[in-house]
């Protein structure tokens, strides 16, 4: 994941949610790396850095060593809960937020209970890391969605009041709008096609589990939208000042799943599912969305091929860049999605644009090419297209992309005029 700098601390979590590792997040000090504090996601309280401020808005977030207590024996010490996407800081309110990973094994019978603190988002006090409150997404993490997607810190109205609020376009197919000094969930609304579950209790705050699309040892549950890499995994939105737009690069995937027993074994794989993935409704396996986080509805849409797998980044001249798998860089009207440019690169994209003034005063777009990631594994790992199962089934949602893309490693820098 990419560090954050906040004062005099580096942040920076771990990752390996699928290797039985136990998450955490942790401040470096700038001026000699030592260690000035690390918060665990799994674990008791006293490791989870939660203390008197630890003041969550739900009931079930609420109570003591609930990173033990709503665990198997002991299954907390390799539970994941990584922390491998994005961290956001509020200087206002000194607070960091960030996003946990899965719980391990993918395999939820092996775990029963809430699996407290993954697949959620935490908020802490940048200078000590204890925590203010939290949230979990998917409780008891059933499809693999996590919780690490990036949080936009924005104030807009709601319900016609200014609101400080933390907007997310989860994994789980929901575009949550929450109080960012709370952890309060204003609204949740879907913005892919869903079948997984039914919806979120904006009282409770729980996310509700369609009973027919729950996993079972050695049974098949087919057509859970979304599939496991979510509704939009960590390529980045983008947010518009001027059009007050949100711009979502996701995917348009679902899946088959089949659980079987898994043992832990250190440094070996610990999922204990077989997944085969495919595209959504509509044969598209991926959009560029513009999203009214206020209003919360789609404005507009672009369908893909592929998974849109990069990050978008939006300009003040009205345009957004984003990336497609094929490899082509677009450049689409902030407002209404028009195609206004496109350039062939020599890889497939995944990277995140960035636009920047240059020493010479002109602004430049810049994007890196090069297939690869979960979603381009098929060809950055060369890997058989015949199985279906393989990168945890993703090569059966991409067998095709080999046809279109090849392995690649480039830079590549625009002017704008």
């Amino acid at each position: 994941m990419a560090p954050l700098v906040v004062k005099n601390k580096v942040l920076v979590g771990n990752s390996g949610g699928e290797m039985g590792v136990r998450g955490w997040v942790t401040a470096l000090s700038t001026d000699n790396g030592q260690i000035a504090w690390k918060a665990y996601n799994t674990g008791p309280d006293t490791d989870v850095l939660i203390g008197p401020h630890f003041k969550p808005f739900y009931p079930q977030d609420q109570g003591k060593d609930l990173g033990v207590s709503t665990w198997p024996p002991d299954a907390w010490q390799i539970g994941g809960g990584t922390v491998w996407g994005w961290i956001s800081y509020d200087p206002e309110l000194n607070l960091i937020y960030y996003g946990t990973g899965n719980p391990g094994p993918w395999n939820a019978d092996q775990r029963p209970g809430d699996n407290k603190w993954t697949s959620g988002i935490f908020a802490r006090n940048s200078d000590n890391g204890e925590a203010r409150w939290f949230y979990q997404w998917s409780p008891h993490d059933i499809h693999d969605y996590d919780g690490i997607n990036e949080n936009l810190l924005l104030d807009m109205p709601v319900q016609g009041q200014m609101r400080k609020v933390l907007v997310r376009p989860e994994r789980n197919g929901y575009l949550y709008v929450l109080d960012r000094i709370t952890g309060e969930v204003l609204s949740a609304t879907p913005y892919v096609h869903i079948t997984s579950t039914k919806g979120v209790d904006l009282k409770s705050g729980r996310l509700i589990y369609a009973e027919d699309k729950k996993p079972e040892i050695g049974k098949v549950i087919r057509d859970i939208c979304p599939a496991a890499p979510g509704a939009k995994d960590w390529q980045p939105s983008a947010f518009s000042l001027q059009t007050g737009l949100l711009y979502m690069p996701h995917n348009n995937l679902c899946m088959d799943w089949e659980e079987v027993e898994v043992s832990y074994i250190a440094g070996t794989p610990f999922v204990g599912t077989n997944v085969k993935m495919y595209a959504g409704p509509g044969g598209h396996r991926g959009a560029l969305t513009a999203w009214d986080p206020v209003a919360a509805k789609q404005v507009w849409s672009i369908k893909e091929t592929f998974p849109v797998w990069s990050g978008a980044v939006a300009t003040a001249g009205g345009v957004v860049f984003y990336g497609t798998m094929e490899g082509w860089f677009k450049a689409v009207h902030a407002r209404t999605g028009e195609e206004l440019w496109r350039f062939k690169a020599g890889s497939g994209i995944i990277g995140q644009p960035i636009t920047y003034r240059g020493p010479d005063g002109k602004q430049y777009v810049a994007v890196l090419a090069g297939v690869g990631g979960w979603a381009g594994a098929i060809v950055a790992a060369g890997l058989d297209p015949r199985d279906g199962t393989a990168a945890l089934g993703f090569v059966n949602a991409m067998t095709d992309l080999p046809a279109h893309t090849t392995k690649g490693g480039m830079l590549y820098v625009f002017a704008l005029p």
